[in-house]
């Protein structure tokens, strides 16, 4: 039996011309999984990819006492939920971090990673220095785990194999959360080597609900959650960077909610005030279409004002233009979505 194709939620507009439209699902619950609101498949089963992050080493960073343990500040609480742009930012708190744990970046099983922005590329190599690891836009996470495994005392070398003792707590955190038995599930790999563990759409809103609302959660649990939600919101440049869809939702939201992207189109929220989890998934893994369709989502389940929609007109459509400047069309919501 053929699956119903999920609604065009993007047009991409040449001219007056629809030239590509993207097509996906979004979901919105409450802490006990209700469906607040949904379009598309809310049982679209995808892999969740950096969307998960602040469920991931931070939550069991921050609940299992590793993170007081080793002084992780609230900037680096965000720089652990981050898929960030390896910008000095980012860079030098993470090389600070390691030097606290008494590592270093080769201690990072992430990959080095050249810095996201051409500007900070072309000064990493003037200087005569190189990328490293520490320039991974996972590295914040990274720095999170090797931490969890100071914390639990075990050797930190192979720290993404799903058996380690740091990662197998991580993966059961994340199925605790978004209600995912591990033992059906597909695990994957990430783009950075951590287990990628395939999930309904509904699980990682769920899971993202749970971090809005942590009431029903144990106190640890839910006090780390708190400090997540906080962390990211009072440091959302930490958590993507300079230009970043991520960082400019939050800064313009001023505390009412926290999101975070993922690659292959996938993007999460949490509305605390609601105690809503969001989750987003575009089927052609278009990040495009992604960010402009979350800012979308976020609008319409209420969580944005008019002047938090105003000041993100750039994102709610996304102009385009050639390499001269001259503006070509745009990337906005196709008619389900408004």
């Amino acid at each position: 039996m053929t699956e119903p194709a999920l609604p065009v939620l993007i047009d991409v507009i040449r001219g007056t011309t629809v030239e590509s439209r993207h097509r996906g699902a979004a979901v919105a619950v409450d802490s006990t999984g209700k469906v607040i609101w949904s379009l598309g498949d809310p049982e679209l089963v995808m892999f969740p990819r950096s969307a998960i992050k602040p469920i991931q080493a931070a939550l069991v960073m921050a609940e299992s006492g590793a993170m007081d343990a080793f002084g992780v500040s609230q900037k680096e609480l965000a720089l652990a939920c981050a898929s960030h742009n390896g910008e000095p930012m980012h860079v030098e708190p993470v090389l600070a971090w390691l030097e606290r744990l008494g590592l270093s970046p080769a201690n990072l099983e992430c990959g080095r990673q050249d810095p996201g922005i051409a500007r900070d590329l072309h000064e990493l190599y003037r200087s005569g220095g190189e990328a490293g690891p520490e320039h991974n836009n996972c590295s914040g996470k990274h720095s999170g785990f090797l931490t969890i495994c100071r914390h639990m005392d075990v050797d930190p070398r192979g720290y993404l194999d799903p058996d380690h003792p740091a990662q197998a707590a991580v993966c059961q955190t994340m199925a605790d959360m978004c209600g995912v038995d591990l033992a059906r599930a597909d695990l994957g790999t990430d783009g950075c080597g951590i287990p990628s563990i395939a999930m309904p759409l509904h699980a990682l809103a769920l899971g993202m609900a749970r971090l809005a609302d942590p009431e029903r959660l144990a106190d640890k649990r839910a006090q780390a959650c708190r400090a997540i939600v906080e962390a990211m919101a009072a440091h959302p440049l930490m958590v993507a960077g300079t230009g970043r869809s991520c960082a400019a939702l939050m800064e313009a939201g001023r505390g009412v909610y926290v999101v975070k992207g993922g690659a292959e189109g996938v993007y999460a929220g949490a509305w605390p005030e609601k105690g809503y989890g969001i989750a987003l998934k575009i089927e052609d893994g278009a990040g495009r279409a992604a960010e402009v369709a979350m800012t979308h989502v976020m609008r319409r389940i209420g969580a944005m004002d008019d002047r938090t929609w105003k000041e993100l007109s750039d994102w709610s459509t996304r102009p385009q233009h050639n390499w001269a400047g001259t503006h070509t069309g745009e990337v906005r919501a196709a008619e389900a979505l408004l």
